[in-house]
């Protein structure tokens, strides 16, 4: 093994999946696969999560949700909320794609590309509840419902989903959004079905607040096994993705690995635990395009060196390392280059 390598295991993800299902029911998983799939790579989780059954993927673009619906076919419902562009939105509409709506500009600019299509838009209109990540603020929400109403009525658009983001500042802002979704919901009704796709919580959320799960869970990093930053251990879960690199010199108390800060590795991880095939040991120092690890008995050129894991070979999770730099365990993930090959191993 020449370039280093982030080693995927289909076994361990289809596990995290069955386990996260498990958790939320009867709440449906949407499988969220943003920054390619987090990093790991969106062909082979749209795959995997196709052959556990998963029937909702977030896509988070148009342009993502277009590569997933080229994967699925005809099966599965995508969702993609971010505001697009005209082009894209009629690329959403001829591939069968959920829209995410969140301010009255973005409606109307879905409804005139569904009319001048001929295709009906199915949308999940967003309400603020706090965030202020965009969203309809609650004082345009009862005018909004009419707008898309009347949409509806003229075959342009098919409301089947409200949905929102929680701070996760804290309880009390979480049951606060809470009630806001539900009023939502609420007056929604009163012109018309409620829509089926109700989705208030993200990973952390729909994991330990169970009272706040609508019928849908948007839910991305933990079925890849990254835990939150700061949170405790997911019962039933584990990474399904490990770095791996090889040993390219051994020189004193040191090994040489190929593997850097090139590579999307930050130099700040130095003495982070990574394993080594006598267990853990220590990152000492990360160069431009290569890293020194601590020693161990009978290192040898070509060894292997796991930066992060399940912790198999002594290894720190990617969460862990990213405590040590004050971020989340995504960033380490999404930050490696293409010259770090992703290998399916199981």
């Amino acid at each position: 093994m020449i370039r280093p390598e982030l080693r995927l295991s289909t076994r361990r993800l289809a596990w995290n999946i069955a386990a996260v299902r498990d958790r939320i029911a009867p709440s449906e998983l949407m499988m969220v696969l943003k920054d390619d799939a987090y990093g790991h790579g969106l062909t082979w989780a749209v795959e995997t999560g196709l052959a556990a059954g998963v029937d909702w993927y977030g896509a988070y673009d148009v342009c993502s949700g277009v590569r997933v619906r080229e994967i699925l076919g005809a099966h599965g419902r995508i969702f993609a909320w971010v505001t697009s562009i005209d082009d894209e939105i009629d690329e959403a509409l001829r591939h069968d794609i959920d829209l995410g709506v969140g301010s009255t500009e973005y409606l109307s600019a879905v409804i005139a590309r569904a009319t001048a299509l001929g295709i009906r838009a199915r949308i999940h209109l967003k309400i603020d509840t706090g965030l202020h990540r965009n969203g309809m603020l609650p004082e345009e929400w009862e005018q909004t419902i009419a707008d898309v109403r009347r949409a509806e009525a003229a075959g342009a658009v098919a409301l089947v989903g409200i949905w929102s983001h929680l701070a996760e500042a804290s309880d009390e802002e979480d049951d606060d959004a809470r009630r806001e979704f539900l009023h939502a919901i609420e007056v929604s009704g009163r012109s018309g079905e409620v829509p089926d796709a109700l989705h208030l919580t993200a990973s952390a959320a729909s994991w330990w607040r169970p009272e706040l799960r609508g019928t849908v869970s948007r839910i991305g990093a933990f079925c890849y096994g990254i835990r939150s930053a700061d949170g405790p251990d997911l019962e039933g879960i584990a990474p399904v993705a490990e770095l791996v690199a090889t040993v390219t010199e051994v020189r004193g108390d040191e090994v040489t690995v190929g593997i850097g800060s090139f590579d999307g590795i930050p130099s700040r991880l130095a003495g982070s635990t990574i394993g080594t095939p006598a267990g853990a040991g220590t990152l000492v120092r990360v160069d431009e395009a290569s890293s020194a690890v601590s020693i161990w008995p009978g290192a040898a050129v070509g060894d292997p060196v796991w930066i992060f894991g399940a912790g198999d070979h002594g290894e720190s999770s990617a969460t862990t390392l990213a405590e040590r730099i004050d971020t989340v365990g995504e960033e380490i993930l999404t930050r490696l280059t293409s010259r770090i090959r992703r290998v399916v191993v199981d």
